[in-house]
Parts: C-alpha cells; sequence; structure tokens
C-alpha cells in the first residue's frame, strides 16, 4: 500500500472495518451528502492497518481518516471530513 497522502485524487481516505458501527455512521453521513472519499478495510490490507496503527500510538483505532495534505484524524465528525474536503479543494 502507498501512502494514503500519495493518492492526489482521493482527498479523503476512510481505514475501517465490516463490523466498526462508528466506520459505518461516519460512511452513511458522509454518503448522505454526496462527500466523496476513498475507503480501505485494515482487516484487509496489513499495510494499511499497520499505518492506522502507526498514526496511533500503536492501537488499530478506526475510522481514521487520512487526507491529502498528509493529516489524519481519527473518529471524526462528518462535518469535520467535510470541511477538511473544502479546504483541500478550494
Amino acid at each position: 500500500m502507498s501512502s494514503p497522502e500519495d493518492s492526489a485524487s482521493n482527498h479523503v481516505t476512510i481505514f475501517s472495518t465490516d463490523w466498526c458501527p462508528y466506520c459505518r455512521n461516519l460512511i452513511k453521513r458522509l454518503d448522505r451528502t454526496e462527500t466523496p472519499y476513498a475507503m480501505i478495510n485494515v482487516d484487509h490490507d496489513a499495510e494499511a492497518a499497520a499505518w492506522v496503527e502507526s498514526v496511533n500510538n500503536g492501537n488499530r483505532v478506526v475510522p481514521t481518516v487520512a487526507y491529502s495534505d498528509g493529516t489524519h484524524a481519527t473518529n471524526p465528525e462528518a462535518s469535520a471530513v467535510r470541511r477538511k474536503l473544502e479546504e483541500l479543494t478550494a
């Protein structure tokens, strides 16, 4: 896996799992407002899981969101993701 910051076409990458209710909630809220994002399931991608752990003090915390400017957020509100996306695409 390349680092999430390497993907210029996806300003927002969500690292999630199928079983995470917080992930499902974030995705549902972003979908409702047609906010674009890429998604990576850390249960199926060891490199992605390692990256999530590296930015969360060794813990695999999802959802973790990576932005194209190299920043990230752990368990953000959908409104915060939308604001950051607006900033990145302005």
